[in-house]
C-alpha cells in the first residue's frame, strides 16, 4: 500500500514537472545550416532540449546576417560567437559574454596546391585572404611565420580562383573547403591552424549580461543539452542531419559526411580540454 501511495506521488511530481512552460530560447547561428552545426540540430530533433525544459529556435545565419547586432537587439538569446569577435565587442563596451565553446578548435585552414611541404613554405606567395580574417587569424601568421600583407588577395568566397592558379593558396574551413577543392579535381594539402599552434576555441556561445541576469539557470541548461547533442550527433548524425537539410536544402548528403568526418579527425568538437 505505501509502495504504491509512494509510486503514485512521484508520477504526480513527475508531470507537475513536465507541464511546467518550457522556457523559450531563439539561438543564432553564424552560417547556413551544416554539420558544423549538427549538435544543435540534433538536441532538437533527438527532444534533448525539451527535456532539460527549453524550446528553443535555430535562427539560422548567413553573409547578410549581423549576428551580434541581433543578440543585441533582443531578438536572439544566445549567438554562435567566434573568441576574437567577441572581445573587440568587450573593448568598445559591449555588454557580451561568451559562456562556452563547442569547438576545441580553430577549423580555419590554409588550403595550398600539391608540393607545398609545411605552412613556412608559404612566405611571400600568394594566398587569398577575407577582409574578416584580418582581425583573427592573419596577424597571427604575420607573427609567428612572418607572413606580409603583399602576399594578401582577395578572398571571393569560392574555390575557384584557387583551381585555375596553381600558384595560390587560400583560406577556409577543414570542414567545407577542402571538399569543393577535392570535388574540382585537386588534391589539397590542408594545414589547421589550430594545429600549427592558433589558440582560439570556436564556435562559441554568447549571452549579454542582462539574458544571463534574468535567464541564467536556462542559459545552463541549455549548455548541457548542447553537450549531449553533440555526443548524440557524433554517434549517429541522421536525426540531426534531417533538419539541417531543412534548414538548409542546398546542403548535399556527402558534404555533411565529409564535414563530420572531419570533425571527428582532428578533434574540432573532442579535443583539447573537452
Amino acid at each position: 500500500m505505501f509502495r504504491f501511495i509512494a509510486l503514485a506521488l512521484a508520477a504526480m511530481l513527475s508531470a507537475a514537472v513536465h507541464a511546467q512552460p518550457l522556457t523559450k530560447i531563439v539561438f543564432g547561428t553564424n552560417w547556413y545550416a551544416q554539420a558544423e552545426h549538427g549538435g544543435f540540430y540534433q538536441a532538437i530533433a533527438e527532444g534533448i532540449y525539451r527535456r532539460h525544459g527549453l524550446d528553443v529556435t535555430i535562427r539560422m545565419g548567413g553573409p547578410q546576417v549581423n549576428g551580434l547586432q541581433l543578440l543585441l537587439a533582443g531578438q536572439m538569446d544566445l549567438f554562435m560567437g567566434y573568441d576574437i569577435q567577441t572581445l573587440k565587442g568587450i573593448e568598445q563596451g559591449l555588454p557580451l559574454v561568451t559562456v562556452a565553446a563547442t569547438f576545441q578548435k580553430d577549423p580555419a585552414v590554409i588550403i595550398s596546391h600539391p608540393g607545398v611541404a609545411k605552412l613556412d613554405d608559404l612566405k611571400g606567395r600568394p594566398i587569398a585572404i577575407s577582409s574578416a580574417s584580418d582581425t583573427t587569424f592573419w596577424p597571427w601568421l604575420r607573427a609567428q611565420y612572418g607572413f606580409s600583407d603583399a602576399q594578401k588577395r582577395p578572398y571571393a568566397f569560392s574555390v575557384q580562383p584557387f583551381l585555375v592558379d596553381k600558384s595560390l593558396s587560400m583560406q577556409g574551413y577543414v570542414t567545407s573547403e577542402p571538399y569543393s577543392v577535392e570535388k574540382g579535381g585537386v588534391k589539397p594539402v590542408v594545414f589547421l591552424l589550430a594545429d600549427q599552434g592558433y589558440p582560439p576555441y570556436a564556435q562559441t556561445i554568447v549571452a549579454t549580461r542582462d539574458t544571463l541576469a534574468k535567464n541564467g539557470d536556462a542559459v545552463k541548461r541549455f549548455i548541457q543539452a548542447t553537450a549531449e547533442g553533440w555526443k548524440s550527433y557524433l554517434a549517429n548524425p541522421a536525426p540531426g542531419n534531417a533538419l539541417i537539410r531543412k534548414d538548409n536544402p542546398q546542403m548535399p548528403d556527402d558534404l555533411l559526411a565529409f564535414g563530420l568526418d572531419k570533425m571527428k579527425a582532428y578533434g574540432i568538437v573532442t579535443g583539447g580540454d573537452a
